[in-house]
């Protein structure tokens, strides 16, 4: 409930209500239609969501309609929430919640066959429930103990060990039927999101270079230009943390998932390799550092100074030429070929525009040691960017799959 607040109150925040209600309308008109038009994000939610759905469904089959049990709650209710973002998850969730909900019907069950009064056992209970809740053994699972001993003493019923077993009984049954729906109905495998997260920090790295060398051409750069930079900058660092995560999701949806499902389900198989992470993150670091160093330049009250004159509009070409390559990267990651253009990132571009800034280096040298020292500066970042863009990882396009698609 906290998360949906804070999105109504973000999403009103600055707008009209009618205005936010139309947003959010339209944000859900964006998700269905790209959940409709092909395999994404959206569309694994709709999954994971009818997934869950179902195996409460067929819980409440088993329990209240084949087994006869009037009060077959605790089954469809933890078949529901067991159906998690990946197989690993799900098993290691059912095993703690199934420890949880066994400690909340044995607490509520024993202060109950003492004081022989559920508000009594309810006030003895929960507070101890509450703070085992917090057990790191439990993840986060551990409300469910309080949240059993609630529900049995609320039900009434008498206690006994055949009562007890009983729900602990239907909370087993759920379980199994939440993981097992979960691992053999479209099994979750989180593969796509690393592609499309290397893809989307290669163009973003790109969009950036871009940006720079605009604004350097346009020779009016000044210290408000270079802190728009490392906003985008800092940007690309988010960017990054998400592609980690997202590396951290495919190997967990990797693991206890069929060999024979992923490929029945024509799951994803194929992910960049985790040299590409590190190669970007490289990259990244690359283009703060040169931000960084653009942004010193333009303070007025810091000692280096700018480059100026052609060497600058040389270093902005230099720049384009790598954002290009960025631009092109980014779309081998997609599957998409680089188009013809006119001005290629090749090797003898690089090499012509290398030799004029090493040129135009020498010449500031007479013009004093701030502006040689910050154009030397750049000049390295940039060359360090471009043997990072340029290098080709082996990737999983053309040889097969990584090392990560072959985990258990």
């Amino acid at each position: 409930m906290t998360a949906v607040t804070h999105t109504l109150r973000e999403a009103l925040r600055g707008r009209r209500p009618v205005a936010a209600v139309r947003w959010e309308v339209a944000a859900v008109g964006r998700s269905a239609r790209a959940a409709w038009r092909g395999p994404g994000r959206e569309r694994d939610l709709v999954v994971q969501s009818l997934k869950a759905a179902g195996a409460a469904l067929i819980a409440w089959t088993v329990a209240g309609v084949w087994l006869g049990d009037p009060m077959a709650l605790m089954a469809p209710w933890v078949a529901l929430v067991l159906v998690q973002a990946t197989v690993y998850s799900s098993v290691r969730q059912a095993g703690q919640q199934f420890s949880a909900i066994c400690a909340g019907a044995l607490a509520a069950s024993a202060t109950q066959a003492v004081t022989e009064d559920h508000t009594v056992a309810l006030a003895l209970s929960l507070p101890v429930l509450m703070l085992m809740a917090n057990w790191s053994r439990f993840g986060r699972q551990g409300i469910y103990a309080a949240t059993t001993a609630v529900f049995v003493l609320a039900s009434g019923t008498a206690v006994s060990a055949a009562a007890v077993g009983h729900r602990v009984g239907q909370a087993a049954l759920g379980a199994v039927i939440g993981v097992a729906v979960n691992a053999l109905v479209l099994p979750p495998i989180h593969l796509r999101d690393v592609r499309e997260n290397l893809a989307a920090l290669a163009r973003e790295s790109g969009d950036l270079l871009h940006s720079v060398a605009a604004d350097l051409r346009e020779t009016q750069w000044d210290a408000q230009s270079a802190a728009g930079w490392s906003n985008d900058a800092a940007r690309l660092r988010r960017r990054l943390d998400a592609l980690y995560s997202a590396r951290s999701w495919s190997r967990e949806s990797l693991r206890l998932t069929s060999g024979p499902l992923r490929w029945l389900y024509r799951a994803p198989t194929g992910v960049p390799p985790v040299a590409e992470d590190q190669r970007w993150s490289r990259v990244t670091g690359n283009i703060t550092a040169l931000t960084r160093t653009l942004a010193v330049a333009a303070d007025e009250r810091r000692t280096p100074a700018p480059p100026e004159g052609p060497v600058l509009e040389l270093y902005a070409r230099l720049l384009r030429l790598i954002g290009d390559a960025c631009h092109a990267q980014a779309g081998r990651l997609v599957g998409r070929r680089a188009g013809d253009d006119p001005e290629s990132a090749t090797e003898g571009t690089m090499e012509e525009l290398h030799r004029r800034l090493q040129e135009g280096l020498r010449d500031h040298a007479g013009q004093g040691a701030a502006p040689t020292a910050v154009l030397g500066g750049l000049l390295l970042q940039a060359e360090d960017l471009w043997a990072e863009v340029m290098t080709e990882v082996g990737e999983a396009d053309g040889a097969g799959k990584s090392a990560e698609t072959s985990e258990p």
